[in-house]
């Protein structure tokens, strides 16, 4: 009588456990409704709705969190904002769901470039190469190109002493 009650106890947890298990998607596995909002968001980017194109894939991105393009398309809406930190932040989102993934390298690549971390870029570019394995890699080749042609020039204050007429 004792172990019954035990058996019972075990059974019903296997059960449960085995259940839950059963209805979970697979990892790889990204929500229809996020794929959905995902095309809408890159419809709207190409119409040149920048807002409406971040609004759609915020909201894919609420629907599964999973939605790697969603993040590397919100970093190429952010680098076109002229806004490299948010880009970052949004390929390295990218980046910890697939840590192999060459676009969303490329593009924090390019957003350390406009930023003016040219060291860090170098980095990334390596491990792009390093993912490549020496075979035919536009990322990296477009990576390599942006850092060759360097940060974009910043607006400086300018180094020229007045003249003593414009002064007074």
């Amino acid at each position: 009588m004792r172990f019954t009650s035990v058996s019972v106890a075990i059974a019903l947890v296997a059960l449960s456990v085995s259940t839950s298990l059963y209805g979970q998607r697979a990892d790889d596995q990204i929500d229809a409704r996020s794929m959905a909002l995902l095309q809408q968001g890159r419809q709207a980017q190409a119409a040149g709705d920048l807002s409406g194109a971040v609004d759609s894939l915020e909201t894919a991105l609420a629907v599964d969190p999973r939605n790697r393009e969603a993040f590397v398309t919100l970093g190429d809406i952010a680098r076109a904002r002229d806004l490299p930190g948010k880009a970052i932040r949004y390929y390295r989102h990218a980046l910890t769901l697939d840590p192999n993934d060459t676009v969303a390298m490329r593009g924090e690549g390019e957003a350390l470039v406009a930023k003016g971390a040219m060291d860090k870029a170098n980095e990334v570019l390596a491990n792009v190469r390093t993912i490549c394995n020496g075979g035919a890699c536009p990322d990296g080749d477009r990576l390599a190109a942006a850092i060759a042609k360097g940060p974009p020039p910043t607006a400086t204050a300018s180094t020229e002493t007045p003249s003593p007429e414009t002064a007074q």
